[in-house]
């Protein structure tokens, strides 16, 4: 039997993933695309609006409708299927969107959304050249984290590859998603940042090493090493390039100390703002948890009764 005290916890496990995504997402978005010497002049220090979107301040962008789409599909158990199709019903019926509008999707995901509606398989649907190593299967992924509680390792990491697929199908953006994941179980089960960092590019060493993924492993010399907080700022690379933003989220919250200067660092480095915000978010809250979020970025969130419903159903 499953105690009250473990449920309140998975519970605020849940809420502080989700809502850690959604609030760096939208201190990311009014600023989208500028660039660093923009942010370096102009610094966000808090919740905005209006800009690149020309959204309200708490405006949260597809990162967070396909993240928030991947949980509550989870909730019915695990289908390749079911998660495909919300993503289907997030682009044409503005499923999940902060307010009821669809203002952000790239290209990649778009073309993979096309493919499985016309009746490809998940796993196929996604793009597998090397062109199409963006950072949309990583900026959605975190929910998957929450069945290490039901699935060994392994098959978990191989089921976050799967859904990486339905959109981003090239093995560098499945590895990108299931290293991202595998830190992310590690901060779950309760470990500090970087021997969560350390923990995570182990466990998942010992499977790439060892799989059609290997030839991959050069791209990821940088996050393996066990170092990539050590590197200068110069050298951390905010673009949409998936291997980009897993750097530069790792990069973020292990060299800051709370949830609210991770991901401002994040959004500050520039371009890809509301992603790499929304991914380090994720890190970042569940390890410092809901309460460490700031309370008026939380506030100005859109729908943000809807977003504490949903942590309850897939706790």
């Amino acid at each position: 039997m499953v105690s009250i005290q473990r449920i309140i916890m998975l519970n605020n496990q849940v809420l502080s993933g989700l809502m850690g995504v959604c609030v760096g997402d939208a201190l990311g978005v009014p600023v989208e695309f500028t660039s660093r010497v923009e942010r370096t002049a102009s610094p966000v220090t808090s919740m905005q609006g209006y800009g690149t979107w020309d959204q309200p301040p708490g405006t949260w962008s597809d990162d967070s409708s396909l993240t928030f789409c991947l949980a509550e599909s989870l909730c019915n158990g695990f289908s390749l299927d079911a998660i495909a199709k919300s993503f289907w019903q997030w682009y044409h019926e503005s499923y999940w969107t902060a307010r009821g509008e669809v203002f952000d999707v790239g290209n990649t995901t778009f073309m993979a959304i096309v493919n499985w509606k016309q009746g490809g398989s998940p796993v196929d649907a996604g793009g597998k050249t090397e062109n199409s190593n963006g950072n949309g299967s990583l900026m959605r992924i975190l929910p998957m984290a929450y069945l290490y509680r039901e699935l060994e390792f392994s098959e978990l990491i191989k089921r976050v590859h799967q859904v990486s697929c339905i959109t981003h199908a090239h093995p560098r953006s499945q590895m990108a998603c299931g290293i991202y994941i595998s830190i992310a179980v590690a901060l779950l089960k309760g470990a500090d940042k970087h021997a969560a960092y350390l923990k995570g590019i182990e466990n998942v060493k010992d499977i790439y090493s060892t799989s059609e993924c290997n030839l991959e492993m050069q791209h990821f010399e940088r996050v393996f090493n066990g170092a990539i907080n050590k590197l200068p700022i110069e050298k951390i690379s905010s673009n949409g390039y998936v291997i980009d933003t897993l750097e530069a989220s790792l990069w973020c919250f292990l060299n800051s100390s709370s949830y609210a200067e991770a991901v401002l660092k994040a959004v500050n480095l520039g371009f890809d703002t509301d992603t790499t915000a929304g991914v380090t978010g994720g890190l970042a809250s569940i390890y410092y948890g809901f309460d460490n979020i700031p309370n008026d970025w939380v506030e100005l969130i859109a729908r943000k009764d809807d977003i504490i419903d949903a942590r309850k159903s897939i706790s």
